[in-house]
């Protein structure tokens, strides 16, 4: 006999909370070994028991899941987090994920699902049902470069200055600027440097 998966829970709603530790502790190949209803004490039961997976809600008092699920596995980076949750904002998604989470589940979804979901990221593996992989979709889309983000990120990548992108545009280096800052952001890089590394990684300009 395989030893069960070790879960932790973390729902601020005693009744849910109570609810899926029934259901989840019923269940063959699984084992609930603790559950709290915020994000502190979340991450002190982690440091504590050190679960095999955690289920994780995103809304909780004292500390949000994102903000826990970022906490936990910045000491423990091999921490495997389900997302369980009522959000399915793309944004919500996205900085889950971000945060290292592993699935992100809506509430409501069939327990066979949630079982699977289980198994699947206990191996390694990620989980992203279809529903949130298109809002996920529509988040990343929605961070596109513009026409002229690009013509400035290909000059950045090419290693020219400010001023230089500035005559080459016949833009002014204020406006060359505010397109630099833009584009930081929507890479999610904090230098020209590392923009420019993200963009001949991702394949956004190609570099002769």
């Amino acid at each position: 006999m395989a030893e069960p998966i070790r879960l932790m829970l973390v729902e601020d709603h005693q009744v849910v909370r109570q609810g899926l530790v029934a259901l989840l502790s019923a269940t063959d190949g699984l084992e609930v070994v603790g559950a709290v209803g915020d994000g502190v004490a979340a991450q002190e039961m982690f440091r504590r028991l050190q679960p095999d997976v955690t289920l994780m809600d995103l809304q909780l008092p004292k500390l949000g899941g994102v903000e826990a699920i970022r906490r936990i596995r910045g000491e423990f980076p091999q921490a495997r987090v389900i997302v369980l949750t009522t959000y399915d904002g793309d944004e919500d998604i996205y900085r889950a994920l971000q945060a290292g989470a592993r699935a992100y589940l809506l509430k409501g979804m069939p327990l066979e699902e949630l079982v699977t979901t289980i198994h699947a990221v206990h191996k390694g593996r990620l989980h992203i049902p279809a529903a949130v992989a298109e809002k996920l979709a529509e988040r990343v889309s929605g961070q596109e470069l513009t026409a002229r983000e690009l013509s400035v990120l290909e000059r950045i990548v090419a290693g020219r200055a400010n001023k230089e992108i500035s005559a080459d545009l016949f833009i002014s280096e204020a406006t060359v600027k505010t397109h630099i800052n833009s584009l930081l952001g929507k890479l999610g890089v904090a230098d020209r440097t590392h923009a420019a590394t993200v963009a001949i990684q991702r394949g956004l300009v190609s570099h002769r």
